[in-house]
């Protein structure tokens, strides 16, 4: 079967040996690679993978050029990736239209590292432009090590999003909300243009809720992922697997969903 990672990191490999552990240290999270791009194939080519994505994060308006130019070298082949706006820089917006001319899948916001609140009507108009640009964008959603206490995008607060902004296509990481399924099942289950990935469910998810949001979601809305080096294909792979999920459910998640999302074929 095709299989196909829809969450992974990577970081320069000059940044790498210093970023992997300091995030390690905030998180209290172990890590399964070195943090590099090398590394990320290799580890994901030994696991089955077809191909990945990379979500790459700018945690400062001075970053976003550096940053979305790695992403653009990291592409190649059925290698992918988002790239990554500040969103309340004053050149976001050009920024986003660069992403685009870059030829990068979409834009990943981490709202706790980057110190927003999702539904601030602040970066409304980062949001209509990359609707406008056909630019799907993906939050970390629900709970994070970095900020515990304070979320940045809960449930409700993509389900928010998704309704101001219809046309805009909206992936919550991390099953709609990590730690938080419950406002997932209330807030986010059902919603047209809101998809979730499986990121790292396997931290605050049993296979068998998994499996139930899944199918009340709606199965044609999920993509697999692991949030590699967090987590690893064969942890998250194996969660699915037990999550009572018909083989043509499960092919639809590993790699079918990412083929008519983003219009790409891994099997050509």
């Amino acid at each position: 079967m095709y299989l196909f990672d829809m969450h992974t990191h990577c970081f320069p490999d000059a940044l790498a040996p210093k970023a992997l552990p300091r995030l390690a240290e905030i998180s209290g999270c172990v890590y399964y690679g070195d943090g590099t791009y090398d590394d990320l194939c290799a580890k994901a080519a030994a696991a089955g993978c077809t191909g990945f994505m990379i979500l790459h994060i700018a945690t400062k308006p001075s970053q976003m050029h550096s940053v979305n130019n790695f992403a653009a070298a990291c592409q190649k082949g059925n290698v992918y990736c988002f790239g990554s706006v500040f969103p309340t820089a004053e050149n976001a917006i050009e920024e986003l239209h660069r992403i685009k001319t870059l030829g990068l899948k979409g834009v990943k916001f981490h709202p706790d590292y980057q110190e927003f609140f999702v539904n601030d009507p602040a970066v409304f108009p980062v949001y209509e432009a990359a609707a406008a640009l056909d630019l799907p964008v993906t939050f970390h959603a629900g709970r994070d090590p970095y900020s515990p206490n304070i979320v940045h995008c809960t449930p409700k607060m993509l389900a928010e999003i998704s309704e101001r902004f219809p046309t805009l296509r909206i992936i919550g990481a991390h099953m709609g909300g990590m730690e938080m399924d419950a406002d997932v099942e209330k807030y986010v289950v059902g919603r047209p243009n809101i998809y979730v990935d499986t990121a790292f469910a396997t931290r605050s998810l049993s296979p068998a809720r998994c499996g139930e949001l899944i199918r009340r979601h709606g199965v044609e809305k999920v993509f697999f992922a692991t949030d590699f080096p967090w987590s690893t294909v064969d942890a998250e792979r194996r969660l699915l697997e037990q999550a009572g999920l018909s083989s043509d459910e499960l092919e639809q998640i590993y790699y079918k969903n990412v083929e008519r999302f983003f219009g790409i074929s891994l099997t050509a």
